[in-house]
């Protein structure tokens, strides 16, 4: 069943882009909510929106987690094509990075580069923004978080001969080499030779990243004189929402405490430094300045009343669809995996963490009849919100499918064959974006942070942009995601970028100056009741043939979700 809900904002307009060179920075600020951005705490990013671009209509691609997201930004590319269906993925064979197992999380180098082995020397199968500068001349590199970093350029060498790549492993085990122009500087720019650890906050390693970018990187590009591509990614606020202990046990203040507080103001300050040296260098003139956060976030809980695996008295712990599952199936689990059957080797079920959602891939020949034996269960739990089958297992009553949220494409990794969605629901404050809660497979504890379902608390990621190409002081209200950055920026740079899949974002022409506003449509998706009349909805909009997700589930357990 579908509704459409037309909403006309204006025509479009094609876009020419500059004929002069242009340089473009990409500010990523894990997990910053578009609510935490005001200028009390955050001035810089505060600064950044109103002279710039405000874009209040943003989105994070589902699954809401970072390597989801990172292949996104990285290549304009929605999941389905990319095949980063999470952080934790089942990969189908064994990896000698994982220690022989089939499943493995994403945020590492060396698994990366098994991944890229594994799968045709670049697993998400797409060119990225930064590869495809460095392939024609630009001077490229990437600071900041291990995983989401490489994923910007999972091709070059890793000697340091292509992209300059600094994350949380370089100068120890698992880092990429470093070209000698970097290297002989670094005592110079009062850096060590290895990055700091990561800290709660994360002021020293963000510092160190800060150093290199203003007092090595940038001078060098600007000396060399040739256009560049640099993408800065910001270990917090993730880190300190999801680490927080100063509201253990407690929904409220949840994230919004004083040590999450602090990581957005330390994710701040890092731009505000890189900000200052573009404007006392003068490459604030030809450089376009594009800042993005991955997804938003949500406090979380582990309450449940339905879970088969639940003790009396007890909470969800980490595991607990894998546990339900392998009960209801009457199938073995393999210790505390999510490996269901009789054999690991050959699972018949596999079930991937991911936070606020979980994916569930069904390896055996009876894929068709356990997805059915799945879902019905599955809409029966009270910490459930929001299923989408594999379109190849067909229909099935209170459950959409993949592709409704661009989950079937091009990908050449195991696709899976039903993403779970979990609950989540507002503690009662004004803005209830700012205090959403998610039932969340974790280890983390009540009142500390999380991410990965299709909330609007977590796809309502911060946005904004400045520079030569943008417009000043220009609220768009439009959707644009994660996906659009790549053909954007791609576009301002006259880079040539020729796609394998279809599903890509756009070009965001309307807040380009001299563009003209776009036509913007809503539409909802609902699925057929399933058990207990249960249904998926799905609140999109679209932008043509882009489209954008704001939040799906069941009616009244999902934060933002607007049923017809």
């Amino acid at each position: 069943m579908r509704r459409l809900l037309p909403v006309v904002v204006a025509l479009a307009a094609v876009w020419a882009a500059p004929a002069e060179a242009r340089n473009v920075i990409i500010f990523v600020a894990d997990g910053l909510r578009y609510g935490s951005v005001e200028p009390a705490n955050m001035p810089h990013m505060a600064r950044l929106k109103a002279e710039g671009v405000d874009f209040t209509n943003s989105h994070s691609l589902y699954p809401t987690v970072t390597t989801v997201n990172a292949s996104a930004i990285a290549t304009g590319h929605y999941i389905g094509d990319t095949g980063n269906f999470g952080n934790t993925l089942f990969v189908a064979r064994p990896m000698a990075t994982l220690k022989g197992s089939t499943v493995g999380f994403l945020e590492s180098n060396p698994v990366l580069a098994e991944m890229n082995e594994a799968f045709g020397g670049n697993y998400l199968n797409e060119t990225s923004l930064i590869a495809a500068a460095r392939a024609q001349g630009f001077q490229t590199a990437i600071l900041g978080k291990e995983g989401p970093a490489r994923i910007q350029d999972l091709t070059s060498p890793a000697d340091g001969s292509g992209t300059l790549l600094l994350d949380d492993s370089t100068g120890r085990e698992g880092g990429l080499g470093l070209p000698a122009w970097f290297s002989s500087r670094m005592k110079a720019a009062f850096m060590d030779d290895a990055a700091p650890k990561a800290t709660l906050p994360d002021i020293e390693q963000e510092s160190w990243l800060v150093k290199a970018a203003t007092r090595i990187v940038l001078p060098q590009f600007k000396q060399t004189g040739k256009p560049f591509v640099m993408l800065f990614w910001s270990r917090d606020p993730d880190l300190s929402q999801h680490n927080a202990r100063d509201s253990v046990g407690e929904l409220v203040p949840g994230i919004n405490n004083l040590t999450a507080l602090a990581g957005a103001r330390n994710a701040d300050a890092q731009l505000g430094a890189l900000m200052d040296y573009l404007r006392a260098s003068g490459l604030d003139k030809d450089t376009d300045v594009f800042v993005t956060a991955d997804h938003g976030f949500s406090t979380v809980a582990h309450d449940s009343k339905t879970s088969p695996s639940l003790k009396p008295g007890g909470e969800l712990q980490s595991g607990f669809l894998a546990a339900d599952l392998a009960a209801t199936l009457k199938l073995p689990r393999s210790g505390n995996s999510g490996l269901l059957g009789a054999d690991p080797a050959h699972p018949e079920v596999v079930v991937t963490i991911n936070g606020g959602s979980d994916l569930i891939y069904l390896p055996g020949t009876n894929a068709k009849a356990r997805a059915g034996e799945i879902v019905k269960f599955l809409a029966g739990q009270d910490y459930v919100s929001g299923i989408f089958v594999n379109d190849d297992l067909g229909k099935f009553p209170g459950a959409l499918s993949m592709s409704d949220v661009n989950l079937m494409g091009s990908a050449q990794t195991p696709r899976p064959a039903i993403f779970v969605s979990f609950r989540t629901f507002s503690t009662g404050c004004a803005d209830e974006l700012q205090c959403t809660v998610q039932i969340s497979d974790t280890t983390l504890a009540t009142g500390q942070g999380n991410h990965g379902a299709l909330s609007r608390a977590e796809t309502r990621n911060f946005m904004a942009a400045i520079g030569p190409d943008f417009k000043s002081g220009f609220a768009n209200p439009a959707p644009i995601s994660n996906a659009d950055i790549t053909p954007t920026m791609a576009s301002i740079l006259n880079l040539r970028i020729n796609p394998k899949g279809k599903l890509v974002g756009r070009v965001i022409s309307e807040a380009i100056r001299n563009g003209a506003d776009v036509t913007v449509e809503r539409r909802t998706r609902v699925s057929a009741p399933g058990p207990g009349g249960v249904r998926t909805y799905l609140n999109e909009q679209s932008v043509g043939t882009t489209r954008y997700f704001d939040a799906a589930g069941f009616p009244g357990r999902t934060v933002g979700l607007k049923a017809p």
